[in-house]
């Protein structure tokens, strides 16, 4: 009986490590419909950025880690530079999100983001820097890439993947799914998303200590 007593103690204290260890997210993480939170950050050039100076517009917002092969997959074939120019012809705002905390992988400058976004010409509206991880827990990020969608109304439109291949490797893109690309299509076309939260997977997001 000790023994048994033991083991589950050890594997409840294993769980709990678990939970210890995922981000600790804002309560009440948006819902799909509702209003998108709202938000203040610096961009790689140190200029403040909110979602109110987009009002009226789309907004998409990718979370983004360049040290995360599910990043690298999307950013080394080029799909990710593609979405970001397609949707800059539908006049689409696009907000690439570095919530990585100093001293975690992921972690930039804004000089260094702008190297990165030159050396693979990436295409975002602008990269906003989120070392604090305010504007991820106010959105409940947890995978680099995890996408958003907000509307013209402010209103959240997609959370979730970026497409339906859960996979880092590059033959995954054949075939795949854009949910992106999909929802943008249904939204301009004054239909419902359809498919409008999924499953985010990638490389875990880093979330500084909470203060």
């Amino acid at each position: 009986m000790t023994a048994s007593l033991t083991r589950q103690s050890f594997i409840a204290g294993l769980a709990l490590s678990a939970l210890a260890a995922l981000p600790a997210v804002a309560q009440g993480a948006p819902k799909i419909g509702t209003p998108a939170p709202a938000f203040q950050a610096v961009d790689a050039d140190g200029k403040p950025r909110s979602l109110a100076e987009f009002k009226g517009r789309t907004v998409i917002l990718e979370w983004t880690n360049h040290d995360c092969p599910y990043v690298r997959k999307h950013y080394g074939s080029s799909t990710m530079q593609t979405l970001q120019k397609d949707m800059a012809r539908e006049g689409i705002v696009w907000l690439s999100v570095i919530s990585s905390p100093v001293g975690e992988q992921g972690h930039v400058d804004g000089a260094k983001a702008k190297e990165l976004t030159a050396s693979r010409d990436a295409a975002p509206t602008a990269v906003l820097l989120d070392p604090d991880s305010k504007v991820a827990r106010a959105y409940g990020a947890t995978t680099t890439p995890h996408m958003y969608i907000v509307d013209g109304q402010g209103r959240l439109a997609y959370m979730g993947a970026i497409d339906d291949k859960p996979s880092a490797g590059a033959a995954s893109l054949a075939g795949a799914k854009s949910y992106i690309r999909q929802a943008v299509a249904e939204m301009k076309a004054g239909k419902p998303v359809s498919e409008a939260s999924t499953r985010a997977y990638g490389c875990a997001v880093k979330y500084a200590p909470l203060s």
